[in-house]
């Protein structure tokens, strides 16, 4: 699939098989989220990959948007150093650059992936914290839930003319 086509027909799949992802393709999500572009190229981005089902079980208790995890087997926490970026914009920036890269990846492998936020709601921001152990210059950004897709929406067209504007507002 060409990079346009990828674009235009990924959708956020929130139904599983439940079968395992490979660790080949895991690797390859997570070296997409490498490739991103990061501010200043001090790439600040971490990722922590959770697939023990007791720390699955553990967020989802706090994540109300992550009910379909156990069911994917794989979420992804992506996180930001702030010793490495010190501009909280920019490690947000980064971090989601890397989810976006990883969302596409999971699509062109055939899997199934959702991003679920964290940063800026506290009360996710402190779960994740107290369930990984994050340090205190970890920001846990998102989260990208993957797995063997079961299903999922039709593409759509989002393209909207009424929201471009030239030279200025």
């Amino acid at each position: 699939m060409n990079v346009f086509e990828a674009i235009d027909s990924r959708r956020s799949i929130r139904d599983f098989t439940g079968e395992a992802i490979s660790e080949q393709n895991l690797k390859t999500i997570l070296k997409a989220g490498f490739q991103a572009p990061s501010a200043h190229n001090l790439e600040p981005r971490e990722f922590i990959v959770v697939k023990d089902k007791k720390i699955i079980e553990e967020i989802v208790k706090f994540h109300k948007y992550a009910k379909m995890l156990p069911q994917a087997g794989y979420g992804i926490i992506v996180c930001g150093d702030t010793t490495k970026q010190d501009v909280l914009g920019f490690v947000i920036s980064d971090c989601s650059a890397s989810i976006q890269n990883m969302l596409l990846a999971a699509h062109g492998l055939d899997l199934g992936a959702v991003w679920c936020g964290v940063y800026p709601r506290e009360h996710l921001i402190k779960g994740m914290t107290d369930v990984l152990n994050l340090p205190e210059h970890i920001v846990p950004v998102g989260m990208v839930v993957v797995g063997v897709k079961d299903g999922g929406p039709a593409a759509i067209d989002r393209y909207d003319e009424s929201k471009i504007h030239y030279e200025g507002w």
